[in-house]
This record gives structure tokens, C-alpha cells and sequence, in this order.
């Protein structure tokens, strides 16, 4: 664990890592303090580090220092300074693992989580905040096709590092892991990839298809609220923040790229090159659900992914998407769908992130009914799951998580 000195370190300190390190050209950096975490509305970078940690700490005092440290630490990040002043003692650690010296922020922005387990671990109150755990941050269900392991399930603090350099990125989880130590203990992690700074218009996955054509407006304040952002309807502490569902959903690539692609965009409900529903041209047209063809079937069939999540056949929910996907390899997979074929395949799929007011009426509204009859089911496999409330931006002189542990 890091010293008492570094987990208590005064305001005035963390003001100051927001400064922009003399002498060099670096690209703007993204703002660290604000009312909001950066990392959910920021337009989405290149890579990701995605980190879940248990909480070793053995009181709330501890996570107080914790959070405080990372607050310290993750302002400097952002600005492109190391974590903590590098120093000269040859007997003392670095205060940074140095890979990153040189290297300017690369928009890193990096988003805190609180999951359940923070607030109750085995029917125990560890830090003395289980009545302030908001009712939106529900367990999970078990949805239909779920293959969770237990290695990319759950957790009590998740961190999302963004940057345009997946060196920025990783250097960033790593700095904040080796600071916690004693306090936090890492127990998954993913790493992921987006074209999304490289391409014009929405990013694609790994299937081919256009993601988040049907995200809301970042730049409408209104759709914020209603979709995004969390009100006065729960505890003040979140007031400001949003709710987090993280998913790795691993894609069968092999047998995707078998079908023809007619049947690719039935099961989308969308056409591949465009991102148009089908029968239109315009990626952003709204979806004609009643819209039949010429046998008098629907065009966007009953069990296409679009038609699913629209808003119209889930209660008007909206969800603010921002995944990326992931390739770790290869591996020995026994297909759930038809052919059921076992085979050495690509490791690859999606890290879905997804962004929302109240996942109640958010995510799992949605995907009680996608797990049961989307189409896309027949080529995807749930396989790590995780829940977290992220709290409002830190001010200057403040720390992440003070309403809830202050």
C-alpha cells in the first residue's frame, strides 16, 4: 500500500495535477474534474483498459486514502504527467513505472466505479455504507445463454481507461493498481480497441455492423438527463454520475463469416455498409417497425438485434453505448448454436459498455427480451458480467466517491 502521506495528500496537491507539463507539445488533454466523469459522453478513443478490483482495504478510512490517491493520481494521468513525482531515492520505488515518459495523454480519460460487492461482500457491511448503496445498482439477473466465469464477474471498484495510445491507457490501470496495493487487489481486466477516432461516422464491431447508431444525443442536455444521467430520484452521492453495465460478449467469427449476407443483415435488421434499417439509405432513418415486405412479412423481422432494442418496443429506454471490441487469441469453444461446432477459435468479440440513468429501465429492460429472442444470440456468448455506479465528477480540491465516503 502506499503511504498515509500520499492517501491523505492535500487538496491543494490535486489541484495542481492539472497542470499541463511544461516544455512539451502535447495534445490537449481531456479535462479531469468536471460535473461529470470524463470517459461516458467523451467521444470515444481508440483503446481501452477496462479493470475490475476487489477491496482489500480493512476500513473506510483506507478507502477514503485510496480514493483520494487515485484522485491525485488520475488528474495527473490525464494532464500527461506520471502518477506521482518520479523522484531520485535509489532505495525508494519509482513513483511511476515509467513506460509512459515521453508520450503525451492521448485524450486519456478514466471513469470509477462502485459495484455491490463495495457495499455489501457476503452479508457484510465492511466500510459502513450499505444503506447509502442506491436501488438502481441492482444484481444483475442471470439472463438466458449467460456463460459467466467467475474470473469476469463482479467486483467492488471498476476502472475505464480511454486514450488514443493503448500504451496511455494500460500505463494508466497499471499506475492506479500498483498505488492501491494493501487497499485493492485486481481481480479482471480487458482490454479493447475502436476505429472510432480513425473513421467518419459510427465505429463498427467485429461483425461488420455499424455500433451505436441508436445511442442518444451526447450533445442534447435533455436526452442526458432522461437517458444518462442520474437525478434527485436516488441518493445524493450519485447525483450527476450514471450507471455502468459492462458485458464481454465473446462473437463465434468463424461462423459469422460463413453467412451470406443477406442473412447477416436479417439478423441485424440492418444493412451492413450503410448501418440504413432495411429498405432505407440514411444510417440515422428511424426504424419503420410496421413496415411489411412484398409476401406482407416484416421487413425488420420479429428477431432482428435493431428491432429488439428499439426504444418504441422497450418503453421508450435508451442506452448510451460507448464498446469496444477485444481479440485475445485463439481457444477451444463447443458453439451453443447449430452446427455446434467445437473447434479451436478466435477469442475475440465485444466489450459491450453501456451508460444509463437507471439500468432498472435501462439495460435489463432491454436485454430480458434480446437474451430470449435476438437473432444474434446464435453467434454470441455472455461471458463476463459487472455492474457499477460511477459517481459525479471530482472538483478541484475534492475526491472521487467524497459524497458517498466523506
Amino acid at each position: 500500500m502506499t503511504s498515509r502521506r500520499a492517501f491523505l495528500g492535500g487538496a491543494g496537491a490535486v489541484a495542481a495535477a492539472a497542470v499541463a507539463l511544461p516544455g512539451t507539445a502535447a495534445a490537449r488533454p481531456e479535462l479531469f474534474f468536471g460535473p461529470h466523469q470524463a470517459g461516458i459522453t467523451t467521444p470515444q478513443q481508440g483503446s481501452m483498459q477496462f479493470a475490475v478490483f476487489d477491496a482489500t482495504a480493512e476500513n473506510r478510512e483506507d478507502l477514503i486514502g485510496l480514493m483520494r490517491a487515485w484522485t491525485l493520481a488520475a488528474a495527473r494521468l490525464t494532464a500527461g504527467l506520471p502518477a506521482d513525482h518520479l523522484g531520485t531515492a535509489d532505495a525508494a520505488p519509482p513513483g511511476d513505472s515509467g513506460e509512459a515518459i515521453g508520450l503525451d495523454p492521448a485524450r486519456l480519460t478514466l471513469t470509477f466505479g462502485f459495484g455491490p460487492e463495495l457495499f455489501l461482500l457476503q452479508g457484510k457491511d465492511r466500510f459502513g455504507i450499505a444503506a447509502e448503496r442506491p436501488a438502481a445498482l441492482v444484481d444483475l439477473p442471470l439472463f438466458p445463454g449467460d456463460q459467466l466465469e467467475t474470473g469476469k464477474t463482479g467486483g467492488a471498484i471498476a476502472v475505464q481507461a480511454c486514450a488514443d495510445d493503448p500504451q496511455v491507457a494500460f500505463h494508466a490501470v497499471r499506475q492506479l493498481a500498483r498505488i492501491g496495493a494493501g487497499a485493492v487487489s485486481l481481480k479482471w481486466t480487458k482490454a479493447g480497441f475502436c476505429a472510432a477516432p480513425r473513421t467518419k461516422g459510427t465505429p463498427r464491431n467485429l461483425m461488420g455492423f455499424k455500433d451505436g447508431t441508436m445511442n442518444p444525443d451526447t450533445a442534447d442536455a435533455r436526452a442526458m438527463a432522461d437517458y444518462v444521467w442520474a437525478g434527485k430520484e436516488g441518493p445524493a452521492w450519485m447525483e450527476g454520475g450514471s450507471y455502468l453495465v459492462a458485458r464481454q460478449i465473446r462473437i463465434a467469427l468463424q461462423h459469422w463469416d460463413q453467412m451470406r449476407l443477406g442473412f447477416q443483415e436479417q439478423v441485424f435488421g440492418r444493412h451492413k455498409y450503410s448501418g440504413a434499417p432495411l429498405g432505407k439509405t440514411d444510417e440515422f432513418a428511424p426504424l419503420d417497425l410496421d413496415a411489411t415486405d412484398a409476401e406482407g412479412d416484416p421487413l425488420i423481422p420479429a428477431t432482428a438485434h435493431a428491432r429488439l432494442g428499439a426504444p418504441a418496443l422497450n418503453g421508450g429506454a435508451q442506452i448510451l453505448r460507448r464498446s469496444y471490441s477485444y481479440s485475445d487469441g485463439a481457444d477451444f469453444v463447443a458453439e451453443r448454436w447449430p452446427p455446434w461446432r467445437q473447434a479451436i477459435e478466435y477469442d475475440a468479440g465485444l466489450m459491450f459498455m453501456a451508460y444509463q440513468k437507471d439500468p432498472r429501465s435501462g439495460f435489463i429492460r432491454i436485454f430480458e427480451t434480446m437474451s430470449r429472442l435476438d437473432a444474434l444470440n446464435q453467434f454470441t456468448t455472455h461471458v463476463g458480467s459487472g455492474i457499477f455506479a460511477c459517481p459525479p465528477g471530482a472538483t478541484p480540491g475534492g475526491w472521487l466517491g467524497q459524497g458517498l465516503l466523506g
